[in-house]
Order: structure tokens, then sequence, then C-alpha cells
């Protein structure tokens, strides 16, 4: 069924084909991290930073679709106060905090 000249020309593997199979799993990692990961974690970088710079005064909107005002913010605290309507404040979670609309005013020293 096979001719012994097709048999003898079937080599055993060697490491050089092995390394050339595994380049394309190699390019596919390379081109996610720089079309996935590396903006995800920018994405997340500036969202702490945002949190992290909240005032008084600024107009932010939640992850649920509420737009408030902040009212109080502790530094220590992961929480702050949000004025939704007049005399109604609630306490909103930082992380949950999608954006910040128009800054307040200056920081006041304490």
């Amino acid at each position: 069924m096979i001719t012994p000249a097709f048999a003898q020309g079937a080599g055993a593997g060697s490491g050089a084909d092995v390394a050339l199979q595994f380049v394309p799993f190699v390019l596919i990692f390379v081109i996610m991290y720089f079309l996935i990961l590396r903006p995800q974690q920018r994405r997340l970088k500036d969202h702490q930073s945002m949190v992290k710079n909240l005032r008084r005064e600024d107009t932010i909107v939640t992850n649920g679709g509420l737009v408030g005002r902040v009212v109080k913010v502790a530094d220590d605290a992961s929480e702050v106060e949000v004025e939704i309507a007049p005399n109604v404040r609630v306490k909103v979670v930082r992380s949950m905090i999608s954006e910040v609309r128009v800054k307040g005013g200056p920081v006041k020293a304490s």
C-alpha cells in the first residue's frame, strides 16, 4: 500500500517544528494584551483616580443611573453622601460611581 520511498521520506519531527507551532499562540496572546487587557487596566486606573478625587458639589452619575450632587465626602470611608432631590440624601459606595459630570468648587482647607 505505501511504497518504500514514501515511508523513508517521513522522518521524525524536529524541535524547530514544535517551536513554530507555538508562534501563533504567542502572537494571539500579544494581540489580546494590547487590544483587551491594557485598555481595561487603563480604564480601571482612570476610574480609581476619578473616585479618589471626588469633591463636594460634584455632580455624579451612579451605575444605577441616579444623578445627584455630592454633599459629604470622607477620605477614609468607602461611601459618599449624595443629594438626589431637595432634602433627600443617600449614601453611595464610591466604586459604584460611573462618572463625574460637573466638577464642584475648590476644596476647602481643613
